[in-house]
């Protein structure tokens, strides 16, 4: 499942062919994707402009010049890859429509969007963008990590007095947006913090918090991480699991200098917690 990196990654790459550009036609090929697309989507699309593209934890959030807001969860192998414009250095001709393009945006400037999503575990939503925060999937959501709410002291209250092991408390999305199981690992790693240790027994969490934003920034820079169905908006894969310190490495070596143990695997909450059992307390 696409995590925060991923996710604005597929944000950042929308930016050139949507943000103020004119949705001159949207096709919707299909009723539903996991769950039912809102009534009437391509006319209420169709003729709106793109004023701003934003991201809530997982979700990307298109507002639109009528007031709403396209809300977009990719799944588990939904992508949005764009076409007739050039992104960096290369231009994308438009692709051969595909079986599983369920939504096509036509937009001003001969730029598309395409909507792909074998599966069909990815959704969209439309609506009101003053009232966004309250929709199902977006409230209760804890603070972004990277942004200004998500401090030492909120995580330090946060976490005080919990239970619960901390690579359980680094998913909860009441807690924290966006963070998911390859990144709570490899922060966990760099914390030296084994993933069942208590979260209320964390005595820094102003470190946590630097490491987490750390973690998070690198793989955004590095595209996010492709390990089955993720792509990058023109297509591309993301180079972050080059970088992997312990997630999907169990039974390697190691990579802390000087450590001979080797990377083991634990299931928390139906999850897999990959830690160096010697570098992680």
């Amino acid at each position: 499942m696409p995590e925060l990196p991923e996710v604005e990654t597929v944000r950042r790459g929308l930016i050139p062919a949507m943000e103020g550009r004119l949705i001159q036609l949207a096709e919707v090929n299909r009723p539903d994707l996991r769950w039912p697309l809102p009534a009437n989507m391509p006319e209420r699309l169709t003729g709106k402009r793109v004023l701003a593209l934003r991201r809530r934890s997982k979700y990307i959030l298109a507002d639109l010049s009528s007031g709403e807001s396209l809300l977009i969860h990719l799944g588990m192998s939904g992508r949005m890859l764009v076409s007739g414009i050039t992104l960096g250095n290369f231009f994308h001709d438009h692709p051969a429509p595909a079986k599983h393009d369920h939504i096509v945006l036509h937009l001003e400037g001969g730029a598309r969007v395409t909507f792909n999503d074998a599966r069909r575990f990815g959704a969209m939503d439309l609506l009101p963008t003053a009232t966004a925060e309250a929709h199902p999937l977006l409230s209760g959501i804890g603070p972004e990590p990277l942004g200004n709410a998500f401090d030492e002291s909120y995580f330090a209250a946060t976490l005080q007095g919990r239970n619960t092991p901390i690579k359980s408390a680094l998913l909860d999305q009441h807690l924290v947006a966006g963070l998911g199981n390859i990144y709570a690992c490899e922060v966990l790693y760099r914390a030296r913090i084994a993933p069942n240790t208590r979260a209320g027994a964390i005595t820094d969490a102003g470190r946590l918090v630097a490491i987490i934003r750390d973690v998070l920034l690198e793989a955004i820079e590095a595209g996010g991480s492709s390990l089955k169905d993720y792509r990058r908006t023109d297509g591309e894969l993301g180079y972050f699991q080059k970088a992997f310190a312990v997630y999907g490495r169990e039974g390697q070596p190691c990579q802390t200098p000087g450590c001979t143990a080797t990377i083991a695997r634990i299931v928390q909450s139906g999850r897999s917690s990959f830690y160096c059992p010697n570098c992680q307390k």
